[in-house]
């Protein structure tokens, strides 16, 4: 959509070379032009807001506290090679407690934690956290810093899978594939992983009584299950919300994840950092293959946000660089000339351009290496 009177994007010189009209946008008071700039804008972070007040109204708002995490956590090879061992509980992260694990993975990640306290054995002990973790963990590219350890009790099979067809049921709980003791689910994957395309001796716990299932291992590393969700197996915290308390804790939720985002914004300046950016298959790829409404309007209310703030930035091309040029008339009492908005116009386009190339290159080399 094209703004009549006004340099944008579509180029229109011969437009701006004629007699100015009433209805243009370059004819209106300074103030008009800026809340036609920022209306976008607030119209994507109000969006957003109340998605998420709707989603708090008609989900309510479940999570496991770290500290309910009985089982302690499975973490990555980088996490692992910094000290942090399967099993060990997260107490508190540079001396403060967090409810969520995703809050200690922002303060890690983000905010570049010094050290973290963990109890291990029944024994508590501080792990340092060296100031390029981040870098390292973004360069290894890992999907996950840690996740709950829990035992893996079936939820359901997939319909002719291996697993179906060798009698694997909803409740049975694995306890050793292959002779192997498999506790927890994080050994399940291993030991599947270990055996890909191979026949396998899974032992299963089933009211009591220990069986023993023959099936293949498809070459992707899985037999056909799905294991119950950590949520159904340790106890979590739940909070329900009327529809007026809804939209106060929606946008309260919603400012934490712009705030997260914004700090994280920082990441992208680093080598590690501009690897991670990601375009149209990354975008594609965040929702789930099934359809669910929980991460459809998840997912959607967060890549409003993006959009929002991305859209505000004080880049030419963007909204945010027009309001950039309008706030400077404003104090100046001075316009910009139509020469110098269309210079700055065509950088932005090509500032554009180019995140535009990197984002969906990283998609494409990606792929390659998949």
């Amino acid at each position: 959509m094209k703004i009549s009177g006004m340099i944008d994007e579509s180029m229109d010189k011969e437009q701006m070379q004629q007699p100015p009209q009433p209805w243009e946008f370059r004819t209106k008071p300074v103030w008009q032009r800026l809340l036609i700039m920022i209306g976008g804008v607030l119209v994507n972070f109000i969006l957003a807001f109340f998605i998420y007040a709707m989603i708090l109204f008609s989900y309510g708002k479940e999570y496991i506290p770290v500290k309910n995490a009985t089982y302690g956590f499975a973490f990555s090879p980088t996490a692992a090679k910094i000290g942090f061992q399967i099993g060990d509980r997260i107490i508190a992260v540079d001396g403060v407690e967090h409810e969520t694990l995703s809050d200690v993975v922002n303060h890690i990640i983000i905010n570049n934690a010094k050290n973290v306290t963990i109890e291990r054995d029944g024994q508590r002990m501080n792990l340092t956290i060296p100031s390029d973790f981040t870098s390292q963990f973004l360069a290894a590219k890992e999907s996950f810093f840690a996740v709950e350890l829990i035992p893996w009790i079936v939820e359901s099979t997939i319909a002719d899978s291996p697993a179906e067809k060798a009698g694997l049921m909803t409740d049975d709980v694995i306890v050793a594939v292959n002779d192997y003791p498999t506790s927890m689910g994080h050994l399940v994957r291993e030991q599947l992983g270990k055996n890909v395309g191979k026949e396998i001796a899974m032992t299963i716990s089933r009211n009591g009584e220990e069986k023993i299932l023959n099936m293949r291992v498809g070459d992707d590393g899985k037999v056909g299950f799905y294991p119950r969700h950590p949520r159904n197996i340790l106890e979590t915290k739940r909070q329900e919300y009327g529809f007026w308390a809804s939209f106060p804790a929606g946008f309260k939720f919603g400012a934490n994840i712009l705030a997260n985002y914004v700090r994280s914004m920082k990441l992208i300046f680093s080598k590690e950092g501009v690897k991670q950016v990601g375009g149209f298959i990354t975008i594609g790829s965040i929702f789930p293959s099934q359809w669910d409404w929980f991460e459809f309007w998840t997912w959607t209310a967060l890549l409003s946000l993006i959009l929002a703030f991305m859209n505000i930035l004080p880049i030419p091309a963007l909204d945010g660089g027009h309001v950039l040029f309008i706030l400077y008339e404003m104090i100046t009492g001075r316009k910009p000339s139509d020469k110098f908005l269309e210079n700055a116009q065509i950088v932005g386009m090509i500032l554009l351009l180019g995140l535009l190339i990197l984002a969906n290159g990283n998609d494409i080399i990606r792929l390659f290496q998949r």
